[in-house]
């Protein structure tokens, strides 16, 4: 049995690697000044933030339409006899309703709908590893299996550094962020349950890193991980935690993402993020 694996864009992945792993991408998109882009197609993260600097109004963000889901699907007929869509979580989005929703009215092909309940690489990570079973020949059962447990392992941890752009885009309550504000908080947030919430209050964004790493390094010395450091368009910052990752725990194996425009009009620039799942034995 022959199975595609689909994403959205804000899984982030690099598009040669998407390309050799034959994954296919329907984008997200962002309203900014009256034009609709597609992101990861129209328009680029570093573009994105010099074009949203400032007090303006934060973009919109949407979900793709069914129809364009319907329209894959029914590309990939007769090459595939099955497709697995991972998106991102559906606490924040409904783009993976609409995949369920198309996947319904098509027939001719099997349709699997995976609910990543994360989003960014950490997201990438669950599409990585279907493309490589797909490309082994795994079932849909096994391949989705297998993402269901990784779900076990998959912790995110991240900062931003305005909460107000979590407030303004409904992801996080007024009132957290004032809070936030007023004492000088850098908390940490995480998924939970689908939406993002809070997990720890730190005082300085340094020590919130020095928390976030204590947890990875409690989860190497359990077991063997793939890791992403995750930036708002900040890769100078992002190459300097990745080489004191690196030396501190040599055995993880690190990767360098961003949060794209979608993503990045809920968290704003500067956020950073670190996230990791056991890696593939086998």
């Amino acid at each position: 049995m022959k199975t595609a694996i689909i994403t959205d864009s804000t899984a982030y992945l690099p598009a040669a690697l998407m390309e050799e792993l034959n994954i296919h991408m329907i984008p997200l998109a962002v309203a900014l000044n009256g034009v609709i882009y597609d992101e990861e197609i129209d328009i680029r993260s570093t573009d994105f933030y010099d074009k949203v600097r400032g007090d303006g109004p934060l973009p919109k963000t949407s979900q793709p339409p069914i129809g364009r889901f319907i329209e894959l699907f029914e590309s990939l007929k007769g090459t595939y006899d099955a497709v697995i869509s991972i998106h991102l979580s559906s606490g924040i989005s409904g783009t993976y309703a609409g995949a369920v929703q198309a996947g319904k009215m098509v027939e001719g092909i099997e349709v699997s709908t995976f609910d990543s309940e994360i989003s960014c690489y950490l997201q990438g990570f669950y599409v990585l590893r279907a493309a490589e079973l797909a490309k082994e020949g795994a079932t849909p059962d096994q391949i989705m299996a297998e993402l269901d447990d990784m779900k076990l392992t998959m912790r995110a941890y991240f900062m931003v550094d305005d909460l107000t752009h979590l407030q303004r885009g409904g992801r996080l309550s007024a009132a957290q962020a004032l809070i936030g504000g007023l004492l000088q908080v850098k908390p940490i947030l995480h998924f939970k349950e689908k939406v993002i919430v809070p997990f720890e209050k730190i005082r300085t964004r340094k020590k919130a890193m020095n928390r976030i790493v204590a947890m990875l390094a409690d989860d190497a010395a359990k077991m063997s991980l793939e890791a992403a450091i995750i930036h708002g368009n900040r890769p100078e910052d992002a190459e300097k935690w990745l080489a004191e990752l690196s030396e501190l725990l040599p055995d993880v194996e690190f990767t360098i993402s961003h949060f794209g425009p979608v993503i990045g009009t809920h968290l704003g620039e500067a956020s950073m993020g670190l996230g990791w799942v056991k890696r593939r034995t086998n």
